[in-house]
């Protein structure tokens, strides 16, 4: 299979998820989503276990960019190839503050900023494994700049119907869910790699998968645990150890020479 071949079954792809989420009816985002089970208080902290729980997120997302500034020259071939992942982990780190923030009071305005860094995480991870697998130029440069201008627009666009009354996730449930789709078969269709094996990219899916198990049966885990955790706390943990997979990823292959 050609290589413009490969591409034309990802823009096909593309195409047809578009069509799917035309086909949809508006998404208000549903208010029952900010009723989390686990509200206890703690050092004056409200919802204590879901702001706290996500540290997971700074500690990565610190790691990540100190590992990314100390050993560039060891990690990346090209100086280029630097700027994916480092906008990613900025992003990882960023969602402890976002999702901190909304967790301490959760409501649609607190949301809005526990969804921004997200959103640049997802983009700069897909742009990181199109540079690696598709095209580095395109990856490392202008579509790094097109897909976290996108998902940050999903978001003012679901923020600007939600001020109009007649909220709309669609674009925004698109750009975090087509990813997490898209990578196996980007996996599939370009073998040819340096930084993504396959299966680091397996082990981010699964965690993250597990995250959103956990997410949906929040009030379940609660009760399972006897009222020590909820589902979405260690669901912050489980997303959060999807993260590392991608600063183990990184790290696990041979030191290399870095080029101009």
């Amino acid at each position: 299979m050609s290589s413009s071949q490969r591409v034309s079954i990802l823009i096909g792809l593309l195409v047809v998820g578009f069509a799917a989420l035309f086909a949809l009816d508006p998404i208000p985002q549903d208010l029952r989503y900010h009723q989390f089970n686990d509200t206890r208080t703690f050092f004056g902290i409200p919802n204590f276990n879901d702001v706290a729980s996500n540290v997971g997120f700074a500690v990565v997302g610190a790691t990540g960019i100190i590992t990314i500034v100390r050993r560039r020259r060891e990690l990346f071939v090209q100086s280029a190839d630097v700027r994916p992942y480092l906008v990613f982990f900025i992003g990882v780190a960023l969602v402890s503050l976002g999702s901190g923030y909304y967790h301490w009071a959760p409501s649609n305005d607190s949301l809005l900023w526990d969804r921004l860094p997200m959103s640049i995480a997802f983009m700069a991870l897909s742009s990181a494994i199109v540079a690696d697998r598709m095209n580095a130029n395109a990856g490392n440069g202008w579509l790094l700049g097109v897909l976290v201008f996108l998902g940050l627009a999903s978001l003012a666009y679901w923020d600007w119907t939600e001020s109009l009354g007649r909220g709309d996730l669609r674009f925004y449930g698109f750009v975090q869910v087509y990813p997490m789709l898209a990578l196996p078969i980007i996996c599939w269709l370009f073998r040819d790699h340096y930084y993504t094996p396959v299966r680091y990219i397996v082990w981010l899916i699964a965690w993250y998968g597990l995250s959103k198990v956990l997410e949906f049966f929040d009030g379940a885990v609660f009760e399972i645990t006897g009222n020590v955790i909820s589902g979405h706390s260690l669901k912050h943990l489980a997303a959060a150890v999807a993260t590392f997979m991608v600063l183990r990823m990184l790290t696990s292959r041979p030191p290399t020479v870095q080029s101009a």
